[in-house]
């Protein structure tokens, strides 16, 4: 915590890496210098925290100092209505809610039975479309970027994309591009706002999404990206529209896939179960969705 004795950090300091409560307020303009320096005037004379003193002072709420701490200890979250993205994202918006508690719990299996075994890559799959697997594989990718791994989300869903709206990505080149050989890795984009996470659109839809996939381009891809990051997830398309998702699970290996509750067969979810195997890919486990 800051102290009288720290000195409030200007903006470029804190990129620097000061990341003391009054410099992340400052960076991110909740006050300014000359409140901070009312701020530090309380702070001495009452020998209580920064923190503290900015809400006495009014310039501040909880829920600010709340959210400056969660990136003092590199667990960035988001306020309602803050950024351009989806408000689906619970991860982003809602990181203390029971359903980020369950998301965080399927990281740590995820984690044990997948990552920890020297695997990069993971597909996220549902059965049909509206299973939900786009918004899960989103907030799974923003959980376990806030665990620090360098974590990629891409969206391998050359049918009906949703990370570009998820993520506001509108209007840039992705996968299908890098794989046609008509982009290059600068088509991922970075999203400031969490720890270490990046997302790679779909790009333009093309008219051959599954040979697209099938084509050793995709596995030369695949194997780069392992490099290069901690955790790899593919969003595929739902399997009840074709095959891509096979094609894409032949080359990560691992897949988890998602049913909604009250909408995918078990049926389906074997069936799914055992082609996926027969591919050579391993079903990690599956997750159930209530959208209810």
């Amino acid at each position: 915590m800051n102290t009288a004795a720290h000195p409030i950090a200007t903006p470029s300091a804190t990129r620097s890496g000061n990341s003391s409560i009054g410099g992340l307020l400052l960076e991110s303009g909740k006050i300014t210098p000359e409140s901070a320096e009312r701020v530090l005037r309380m702070q001495k004379e009452l020998g209580i925290r920064f923190g503290e003193a900015a809400q006495r002072l009014g310039l501040v709420t909880e829920a600010d100092i709340q959210q400056v701490l969660a990136r003092q200890f590199d667990y960035p979250y988001l306020q309602p209505g803050q950024g351009k993205f989806s408000d689906k994202l619970v991860a982003a918006y809602q990181p203390f809610s029971a359903q980020v508690e369950s998301l965080r719990a399927i990281r740590s299996q995820l984690m044990l039975r997948w990552f920890a075994r020297g695997h990069k890559s993971l597909v996220v799959v549902g059965i049909n479309s509206g299973d939900g697997a786009s918004l899960f594989a989103a907030n799974l990718a923003i959980v376990f970027s806030q665990l620090g791994e360098r974590t990629l989300l891409v969206d391998a869903n050359l049918r009906h994309p949703r990370q570009h709206e998820i993520f506001d990505l509108s209007g840039r080149q992705g996968l299908s591009d890098m794989l046609a050989g008509r982009a290059d890795q600068d088509a991922i984009a970075r999203v400031e706002s969490f720890v270490d996470l990046s997302v790679l659109g779909a790009g333009t839809m093309p008219p051959n999404p599954q040979e697209l996939l099938s084509r050793s381009a995709f596995g030369d891809l695949n194997t780069k990206l392992a490099s290069q990051y901690d955790a790899v997830l593919y969003d595929a398309s739902a399997f009840a529209l074709g095959s891509d998702a096979l094609a894409i699970a032949a080359r990560a290996g691992g897949v988890l896939l998602v049913a909604r509750k009250n909408h995918t067969r078990v049926d389906d979810i074997n069936a799914m179960t055992e082609q996926m195997r027969h591919s050579g890919a391993e079903v990690i486990g599956s997750v159930l969705v209530d959208f209810s």
